[in-house]
């Protein structure tokens, strides 16, 4: 993990935190914003809840699920944004869950940059050592 930020990730964290004010929260009060980089382009996301909330979805795989749903087959970064996370509030409660660290590895490379808002810049593959593989995704090219 690294905690320098360079000019390219700044600016994929500002989209990410943009696209917090667009979360559907109203459960946990809790808006995210993710934003990747790929060969065509930067797609956002944001987190939305349901009611039934199993039925929810984190701002990180709606990012990437939109970047792949356009075609997208080569996704260099990633960033996530806890809006209303505090400078003080742990670390741990501004990363990816499982899930997430699960799709990542799923459609990046484990080379690929994840900034984390406040927290820092890791490798997809320092965020989930040891990834579940059913076989060689034609997204890690």
């Amino acid at each position: 993990m690294r905690t320098e930020l360079n000019v390219n990730e700044t600016e994929l964290l500002g989209w990410a935190r943009e696209a917090a004010s667009q979360a559907y929260c109203p459960y946990s009060d809790f808006p995210v914003g993710a934003c990747v980089l790929t060969e065509h382009g930067r797609f956002t996301g944001c987190n939305i809840e349901n009611a039934s909330y199993g039925l929810a979805i984190c701002a990180e795989r709606v990012a990437l699920f939109k970047a792949v749903s356009e075609g997208a087959t080569s996704i260099l970064s990633l960033a996530v944004s806890c809006a209303k996370a505090g400078e003080q509030d742990p670390p741990g409660s501004k990363m990816p869950c499982g899930a997430c660290r699960q799709a990542m590895s799923e459609f990046m490379s484990e080379d690929a940059l994840v900034i984390v808002d406040g927290v820092g810049v890791w490798q997809v593959k320092e965020l989930l050592p040891q990834a579940f593989k059913l076989n060689e995704s034609r997204f890690l090219k």
